[in-house]
């Protein structure tokens, strides 16, 4: 008796696939949107497998383009729902789906628009798999998970300098404002680095896998906006340290000192070296006495 034969996986786009599909709708990639488009359906099957979506999950994805991880993120979740900022493109995603996965079609929900202008979506995500225009990948991230509570896991793909950023801890010579305002959201962690040649067009830098997992903020009587208000001045002047930098922010060095104290913060430290949960505390005192 023969053992039944595992069905093929189901096509993924190839390097002419995407030509042709953009020809078919007159479009060329612009350095404006940051449009580079997965070429290699080893590299989607690998940032699938990395993203680890449920068959039961609702997938947002940003910045589908051609639809290539689109496809495959059908082939992995209950359902996709796909912001895109391009009316050219968001016009053609419908008719891909409907072509190269026909079975999904009804799973498949588009929303032309920009993704940092989202507050509301057709379905409700649990995950967020995104390849990220390189200049707006960090308020994208920090804008999704603030208004999206439902997103609970996810992975992104983004410059690899703004992956290790994201997801640099205390200390690290990277961490900074990125890395400290998605720490309020949810823990990151590097989870890989994509090579150029599977872009089109090529970028010029190597693009960094960041996943992340969704953990309640830190608990203080501060709100988010006072909290991120600290981190921006504590960066403002890096190389200050606290006492100096949140001068301006605390209304003078002297209650700087005392809000720092206060939280338990060395006054002499810079912001790198301090994590959430300190600005956190930081916020707090200043604002028991505001």
């Amino acid at each position: 008796m023969t053992e039944p034969t595992a069905a093929a996986p189901a096509p993924l786009f190839g390097a002419s696939d995407i030509r042709r599909l953009a020809e078919e709708i007159g479009i060329r990639p612009t350095k404006t949107l940051g449009q580079n488009f997965v070429i290699d359906g080893n590299t989607i099957r690998r940032i699938v497998s990395v993203a680890s979506i449920g068959a039961d999950e609702t997938v947002l994805e940003v910045g589908p383009g051609l639809g290539s991880l689109t496809l495959g993120l059908l082939d992995a979740a209950k359902a996709v729902v796909a912001v895109e900022i391009d009316p050219v493109l968001a016009a053609k995603l419908p008719e891909t789906v409907r072509t190269w996965r026909p079975e999904a079609a009804d799973s498949f929900h588009l929303v032309q628009a920009d993704a940092m202008k989202v507050t509301s979506l057709p379905v409700e995500p649990t995950a967020l798999v995104a390849n990220l225009p390189y200049n707006v990948a960090v308020p994208v991230v920090l804008h999704l998970l603030q208004h999206f509570p439902s997103l609970q896991h996810g992975l992104v793909m983004v410059q690899d300098e703004v992956a290790d950023r994201l997801a640099a801890g205390p200390g690290s010579k990277t961490y900074g404002v990125p890395s400290v305002k998605a720490a309020w959201y949810s823990s990151m962690r590097k989870a890989g680095v994509i090579g150029m040649n599977v872009f089109w067009p090529a970028p010029k830098i190597h693009s960094g896998l960041v996943a992340f997992t969704r953990r309640e903020a830190p608990v203080t009587t501060a709100t988010r906006a006072q909290v991120f208000a600290v981190i921006d001045a504590a960066f403002a002047q890096r190389r200050k340290t606290l006492r100096a930098a949140l001068a301006g922010w605390a209304g003078g060095a002297a209650e700087a000192e005392r809000c720092l104290v206060a939280a338990g913060v060395d006054p002499t430290a810079r912001g790198e070296v301090i994590d959430i949960n300190a600005f956190a505390r930081i916020a707090e005192a200043r604002e028991a006495t505001a």
